[in-house]
């Protein structure tokens, strides 16, 4: 039979891995603060750096994406989304590196290596987007299941030929001068 620990405990140690996953969601906003202002200002030698001269502009944008993202992170009571959209700009991230890790690209080994460093944040930000998306199982941020719902007023079958029968309100129609001229 398996021991279950007090409620008491239980909460403790509910509470230890959400500060846990909070304060690595708030490294996480500032590290994509850092980041995306490095990528902003240095997308010049970033790029040099990697072999992907002429990828400048492209490098800046994920730049102003990172910034973004951290703001959000940092300043949302929620910052679950936030983390789910940096998995997003990695996996961008990811999709752009492999194309710098090709055998005519001199610079392969330091996109390789790169290209490993991202891998590795994306696990952290795996890890720290399911640790805080685990509230929601809690209760702590709801979220409604519409999928029973069809958005029509009446079921399917009542709706059939309901458009066939409808008429125009008097205030809804076009006023007679507006109306086109018509030839008899």
């Amino acid at each position: 039979m398996a021991h279950r620990r007090p409620d008491r405990q239980h909460a403790a140690s509910r509470r230890r891995r959400r500060d846990s996953a909070d304060r690595l969601a708030r490294g996480l906003g500032w590290f994509s603060i850092a980041l995306g202002a490095t990528e902003l200002l240095a997308s010049r030698g970033l790029t040099r750096a990697l072999g992907m001269e002429g990828n400048e502009r492209l490098v800046a944008s994920y730049g102003l994406r990172e910034i973004a993202t951290g703001a959000g992170i940092l300043a949302s009571e929620n910052p679950a989304p936030w983390i789910w959209g940096r998995v997003g700009g990695d996996v961008l991230d990811l999709g752009t590196l492999a194309t710098a890790l090709d055998g005519r690209n001199p610079r392969q080994e330091n996109a390789g290596l790169a290209f490993a460093a991202v891998l590795g944040v994306t696990v952290l930000d795996v890890i720290c987007a399911r640790a805080l998306g685990g509230r929601r199982r809690q209760g702590r941020v709801g979220f409604r299941d519409y999928a029973d719902r069809s958005g029509l007023p009446r079921p399917s079958e009542a709706m059939r030929g309901a458009a066939r029968d409808f008429q125009v309100p008097r205030d809804m129609r076009v006023p007679e001068p507006l109306r086109p001229y018509k030839v008899a």
